[in-house]
C-alpha cells in the first residue's frame, strides 16, 4: 500500500479516503482547513513517508499548497480549480523543485472523454455560419468559483479546435448538483446538445487516485487529459 496525504478534508477528501484503499493507498494524513491553517500542516515532519498527496481545497490556498508540497518533494494531485491565473508561476516553481504536478480542471475520466467529443463537434462546426454556440454548466451551491473550470476548459477545447465564433457561456449555483456540462450548437433548423451529468463525486475522486499513483516517482507539471490519454 502507498502512503497518501489529503491537503483538504471536506466531501470530498472524506470520499477519497474511504476510496483510497481499494485503490491501494493507506491515508497517512489528513488536513482540514484547522490543520492546514496558512500552511501550517505542511511540514517534513507530517509527510515523512508520503508516497503522494491529493489535494482539494480552495481557489485561494490550491497555489500555495501545491509550492509547499514540491519543495517538499512529495508528488501532488491538485483537483482544485478557480487558480489557473497563477499556474505559469506555479509551473516554473514546481519545475525548479524538482517536484511533480498533476492538475486539471475535472479529474473524471468521462469529463476528460467528454471534452474530445466537444472539441470534435466545434471543429466540425467551426465553418458552419448558419450555428451559433453556448456553454452552460451548473454545479452545488457551496462550490467556489463560476464559471467552473471545466466549462472554461470546453470553451478553450472549442477554440483550439478552430472554433472562432462566440461562445456563450452561462454558470448556475443550486442544491446539491455534483456537476452538470452542456456545450449547444444552434440554428434556425435545428438544434445540437452534448451534456455530461455526474451522478456523484466519485468519478473525480476515482480520476484522483488514479493519477496520484501515476505521479509517483515522476517529476514535471502535467494536465490530467494529457497523461489519460498518452499513447
Amino acid at each position: 500500500m502507498k502512503k497518501l496525504a489529503l491537503v483538504g478534508y471536506g466531501k470530498m477528501g472524506r470520499l477519497l479516503e474511504h476510496l483510497a484503499p481499494e485503490a491501494g493507498f493507506e491515508v497517512a494524513l489528513a488536513l482540514d482547513v484547522d490543520t492546514n491553517a496558512g500552511g501550517k500542516g505542511l511540514t517534513e515532519a507530517n509527510f515523512a513517508g508520503v508516497d503522494a498527496a491529493i489535494e482539494f481545497t480552495t481557489p485561494e490556498t490550491a497555489a500555495e499548497n501545491v509550492l509547499a508540497l514540491a519543495r517538499l518533494h512529495v508528488p501532488v494531485v491538485c483537483g482544485t480549480t478557480g487558480w489557473f491565473a497563477r499556474l505559469a508561476e506555479v509551473r516554473q516553481e514546481v519545475t525548479e523543485a524538482g517536484g511533480a504536478l498533476v492538475y486539471g480542471a475535472n479529474f473524471s475520466i468521462g469529463v476528460n472523454v467528454f471534452q474530445k467529443v466537444v472539441a470534435e463537434a466545434a471543429r466540425l462546426m467551426a465553418r458552419q455560419p448558419a450555428y451559433e454556440a453556448w456553454a452552460w454548466e451548473i454545479h452545488h451551491s457551496q462550490k467556489k468559483d463560476a464559471p467552473s473550470g471545466t466549462v472554461l476548459k470546453l470553451v478553450d477545447a472549442m477554440r483550439q479546435a478552430g472554433y472562432t465564433k462566440r461562445v456563450d457561456v452561462s454558470s448556475s449555483r443550486a442544491g446539491t448538483v455534483p456537476g452538470t456540462h452542456e456545450i449547444g450548437f444552434d440554428s434556425a433548423a435545428d438544434l445540437i446538445t452534448l451534456r455530461h451529468e455526474a451522478r456523484s463525486r466519485e468519478g473525480f475522486a476515482r480520476g484522483a487516485l488514479w493519477a496520484a499513483h501515476w505521479v509517483i516517482g515522476r517529476t514535471g507539471v502535467y494536465e490530467i487529459s494529457e497523461i489519460l490519454f498518452a499513447g
